[in-house]
Formats: C-alpha cells, structure tokens, sequence
C-alpha cells in the first residue's frame, strides 16, 4: 500500500476511482472514504478497522 500525506484531491479522486482508501480529516478525527458503488471498497473499510481494532 503507497501512504502519500497531502492535499491532492485530484490523487484522491483516483485512489478512490481504483477501488482505493482516501483518509480524510475532520475537526476531531479522521475518516475513511471508499467508493461506496465498489462492493470491495466498503469491505475493505471494515476490514482495516477490524484489523486495527478501531471503532466500527
């Protein structure tokens, strides 16, 4: 998995477009985005919740 830290929102779009994670800050925590049309985007969200033992 590539981590790039910064403000790109164009890179952001094709992280998601491809099925990808997209962490997005709040004024309090952060959030993940997934393309919610792509069955193993979502999936993918949980499964990194689970494995990081996170909130669900």
């Amino acid at each position: 998995m590539n981590t790039t830290i910064g403000t790109d929102i164009i890179k952001a779009g094709i992280v998601l477009k491809q099925g990808g994670l997209v962490a997005i800050p709040t004024e309090t925590v952060y959030g993940l985005a997934a393309n919610a049309l792509d069955e193993r985007a979502v999936m993918q969200i949980f499964k990194t919740k689970t494995d990081l033992n996170l909130i669900l």
